[in-house]
């Protein structure tokens, strides 16, 4: 039972770590640029699509690269030409052309890859099993779990370390500000952007052999990364990793233990959480959202 259990809280570190990537770029988006990102789920699953294509071209390496950076193109290129006339305008239009967009891309991907699922082994030497004491893992899920640590550490560097990165995090707080000291806003709010699909994407393709390749996938990432948005705060990067965690070490667990409640209990959580702390875990007073 034991073994059961820890293999199950390993299992659950992996699917929150992925969560947290997800959900990362959806908090970057909205606390930039205040755009309720619905489509965000969408990107993700065009990650898993550019690698499905990429990958007998490329090898699996450079899809790692290369997707993420189709899909961050992709989202500069609907924020310039979509999302931009509407900042002006009623921020209700900006969610609604999202909603909308979600349905067009999922509709987009079953028009050029089919409704069906597809197969994505995880690469050769990732296959196999390691045991570890009680504790049975694959080897996929170990690397999927150490480069989720290391993409998230490169963001968190990014903004925090780099004039970049602090440049969007003022802007988050007070574009106006950043504005007034002649700072291009179009430009960090399409690189924002970028970025946060970008994480979508990568998502995408690290989840490609441990989640079905189907278009409903979107729907399957878009929800858990609200709820973790949701649950560790609105602007805190401590927030979405603890968030993270949490659920997806509850939704591992409740998978072995509990089935029928495993879609349920994220929503529990989240639930209970913000009936103690409104605004999330680490969430902070945003006075341009209030």
């Amino acid at each position: 039972m034991l073994g059961v259990v820890l293999s199950q809280v390993v299992n659950g570190l992996v699917l929150g770590f992925l969560f947290i990537v997800i959900a990362q770029g959806l908090s970057i988006i909205f606390g930039m640029i205040g755009v309720v990102n619905f489509a965000h789920g969408a990107y993700f699953a065009l990650g898993a699509y550019f690698a499905l294509t990429l990958r007998p071209l490329v090898g699996n390496l450079v899809i790692l690269i290369l997707a993420p950076i189709i899909v961050g193109l992709a989202g500069m290129l609907v924020e310039m030409t979509l999302l931009r006339p509407l900042y002006p305008r009623d921020p209700l239009l900006g969610l609604l052309l999202n909603f909308g967009l979600a349905l067009f891309l999922q509709e987009l991907i079953r028009t050029i890859w089919g409704a069906g699922g597809h197969p994505f082994d995880a690469p050769e030497w990732l296959s196999g099993f390691l045991v570890y004491g009680p504790i049975l893992v694959t080897k996929y899920r170990l690397a999927v779990l150490a480069l989720t640590i290391a993409i998230l550490t490169a963001v968190w560097l990014f903004l925090e370390k780099t004039p970049w990165g602090r440049i969007i995090r003022a802007g988050s707080r007070d574009a106006e500000m950043v504005s007034m000291l002649g700072i291009n806003l179009r430009t960090i709010f399409t690189i924002t952007f970028g970025l946060g699909t970008a994480l979508a994407g990568i998502a995408g393709v690290m989840a490609a052999p441990l989640w079905s390749v189907v278009p409903s996938m979107a729907d399957s990432a878009i929800m858990p990364a609200f709820v973790v948005v949701t649950i560790g705060g609105l602007g805190s990067f401590r927030g979405t990793v603890i968030a993270g965690l949490l659920v997806g070490v509850s939704v591992a667990l409740t998978v072995q233990f509990f089935p029928p409640a495993s879609g349920a209990v994220m929503y529990l959580l989240m639930a209970l959480v913000l009936l103690v702390r409104p605004r999330g875990l680490f969430g902070e007073r945003w006075e341009r959202f209030e």
